[in-house]
């Protein structure tokens, strides 16, 4: 399996919507299939239409916030020692979260599509919240697929959700967790499909469901190359992009300007969900050796039990609590352009708490994950070298497991 240059990685599927011949594809029930194929043929002209780009860059900065900021985190590296430790805060979006970039596009796409009613998935509720701001923003009608034991911990996106306008459906079934709340919303899709547009919330699902995020996250690697070569006249020749996976959005959209790039000069990194440390479910699927399946309509590895269920999954991230993983990353991995570990819920918090007493950042537990690789790895690495962190979201949404899981008053 090989990178083809110059290409961006959305586009290096296969007629049949397989990267490198059998991750992703269209898994879907004869009901979809003329939906899915009015959609791409849809995203196909506006991704090319100069007035749609126009329109989407004008919200990207005067309502999303772009570019967010790439800073130099100074005391962590001061007390690392070793490597530089950088940040691109994506966070600073607004809403808090990179999920705004997939939201406004969504949102964008769908009053061209003329439909009146959007609806979508989310754990960690930054895809609901930020799926609502922006239904709010564009006259839409919003309806949300949520896990039972999600609402419950991500209470304050919850609440944001609401005051946006936005319903909540509670989903019951299964581990009532992410991956149920994106089943519930593909059936629900199935029946209204006539008046309502899916937004799927990561790099998953059916082929051009993966290739809209993708597209839209992107954004965050553009502004990132441009910041690089402010910052250091050019693009540094040992830098390591460290990044929270769970379905695998965020990864994308800070990795892929530099996909191209010989590993030797940018090695890109994913950390996943270890979960806890003396439990044995996780979702790391990419790094935990799961085989592959079939999950929401396209071919991934997956956490499945050996009977090829899929499997039960746990992690103090709400947004990484998910079995599966996009099909982009299964081909970064099997390609060995991007390497993939994992990080304990343990080490999450003990990242949350060394980033929080050196730096005036505030990342949520997903991104804490990446930053736990970083803390691992820096003071393995000479003083040239460069780590930057995604830090995609704020911890706002974790006030609660926060205060639990490290007794703050």
């Amino acid at each position: 399996m090989k990178i083809k240059k110059k290409i961006p990685l959305i586009d290096q599927h296969d007629k049949n919507g397989f990267w490198g011949g059998k991750f992703g594809g269209n898994y879907i029930p004869e009901t979809l299939k003329k939906p899915i194929e009015d959609l791409e043929i849809l995203f196909g002209k506006l991704r090319r239409d100069r007035k749609f780009i126009i329109d989407r860059d004008k919200y990207f900065k005067n309502w999303v916030g772009s570019p967010t900021r790439f800073i130099k985190l100074e005391n962590l590296t001061k007390n690392l020692g070793g490597a530089q430790i950088w940040a691109k805060v994506v966070s600073d979006a607004n809403g808090g979260a990179h999920k705004i970039y997939n939201a406004t596009v969504h949102c964008l796409i769908a009053k061209k599509a003329g439909k009146k009613f959007i609806v979508g998935d989310t754990g960690a509720g930054y895809a609901g919240k930020m799926l609502s701001m922006a239904a709010k923003k564009f006259g839409l009608r919003c309806k949300i697929f949520m896990g039972a034991k999600d609402i419950k911990r991500q209470k304050p996106n919850c609440d944001a959700m609401k005051k946006n306008g936005a319903e909540i459906v509670p989903v019951y079934s299964g581990s009532q967790t992410l991956v149920d709340a994106v089943s519930e919303c593909m059936r629900y899709w199935v029946s209204n499909c006539d008046t309502t547009h899916m937004c799927v919330g990561s790099t998953v699902g059916p082929n051009i469901f993966v290739k809209i995020c993708g597209w839209s996250t992107a954004q965050i690697s553009k502004e990132l190359k441009l910041q690089l070569k402010e910052k250091f006249k050019k693009i540094p020749k040992k830098i390591k992009l460290i990044n929270c996976v769970g379905g695998g959005s965020s990864a994308y959209g800070f990795w892929s300007e530099f996909i191209d790039y010989k590993k030797s000069q940018i090695e890109l990194i994913g950390v996943e969900a270890g979960g806890p440390k003396k439990s044995k479910l996780h979702a790391a699927p990419l790094s935990k050796g799961a085989s592959l399946g079939i999950l929401h309509g396209a071919a991934s590895y997956v956490c499945q039990t050996k009977e090829g269920q899929i499997n039960e999954t746990e992690s103090i991230s709400a947004g990484l609590d998910y079995p599966g993983v996009s099909p982009m990353h299964c081909f970064l991995k099997d390609s060995k352009r991007a390497r993939y570990t994992f990080a304990s819920d343990e080490e999450a918090l003990s990242a949350y708490q060394l980033v929080t007493k050196y730096e005036k950042l505030n990342p949520s537990l997903e991104p804490c994950h990446a930053f736990a690789e970083a803390i691992k790895i820096a003071p393995r690495l000479s003083k040239n070298s460069i780590i930057i962190v995604n830090s995609c979201g704020d911890a706002k949404k974790d006030r609660d497991i926060l205060k639990n899981r490290l007794k703050k008053t």
